[in-house]
């Protein structure tokens, strides 16, 4: 995408009501407004709420959100040339409970408060294989805490990756931990059982997986 692009987009979200952009400089140092009234000031209605974390150009959010009328969709990425796609499509086709949110995943809780969150879907995440790397892994232990600080007692976790890599070391790393594996599939288009809103919702890039005959996985579970 060239930078006059990129610019346009930009530009372009400042004026859409669902994109939240706040400066990192005051992220980082207090807690954003918004947090703890997202659902009474923001969404204006006590419906669950319902993150997608590194959710690129939105497509799940807005997919999640035109299935489920009746829960809130928060797509966060730090790109917003990406999600701008997502946001568009919100506004132009009347979606008004999916918004989007500009930060780095590491900071989220600083953007909600602890129990604020019914769910949270990670999907197609960069699997950071290299070791030093692994931090930057959005199922490592540290990142599972997070959520689960913000997430309800209940709260459910989805991670669907074309990496059999980032499936493994996830599917490794919740047994190890004595986390609650609710359900696993390493390929749900061939092996039946996963639920429907997995295989109905794809995104640009999954296509292109599935074109190349990649497997798609998929685990939901819960944090203990």
């Amino acid at each position: 995408m060239g930078s006059k692009n990129k610019l346009k987009r930009f530009r372009e979200n400042e004026t859409f009501s669902n994109v939240i952009q706040p400066e990192r400089e005051d992220s980082v140092l207090k807690d954003f407004e918004l947090k703890g009234k997202w659902g009474s000031d923001f969404f204006k209605n006590d419906n669950s709420i319902v993150l997608e974390l590194g959710c690129g150009k939105g497509e799940y959010s807005i997919g999640l959100a035109e299935r489920y009328p009746n829960k809130n969709f928060i797509g966060i990425d730090i790109k917003g040339a990406r999600f701008w796609r997502g946001a568009k499509t919100a506004i132009e086709e009347g979606i008004t409970n999916v918004a989007f949110l500009r930060t780095q995943i590491e900071l989220i809780e600083n953007f909600f408060e602890e129990g604020e969150v019914s769910e949270i879907w990670i999907t197609f995440p960069d699997p950071q294989i290299k070791y030093k790397r692994t931090k930057h892994r959005l199922t490592n232990s540290d990142f599972l805490q997070r959520y689960k600080r913000i997430l309800k007692a209940d709260g459910v976790m989805n991670l669907k990756t074309d990496s059999e890599f980032m499936h493994g070391y996830t599917l490794g790393l919740l047994h190890g931990e004595g986390h609650e594996v609710l359900y696993a599939n390493h390929n749900v288009y061939v092996n039946e059982g996963s639920p429907e809103v997995v295989t109905t919702i794809q995104t640009f890039y999954e296509k292109q997986y599935l074109e190349k005959q990649k497997p798609i996985t998929y685990i939901q579970f819960k944090i203990k």
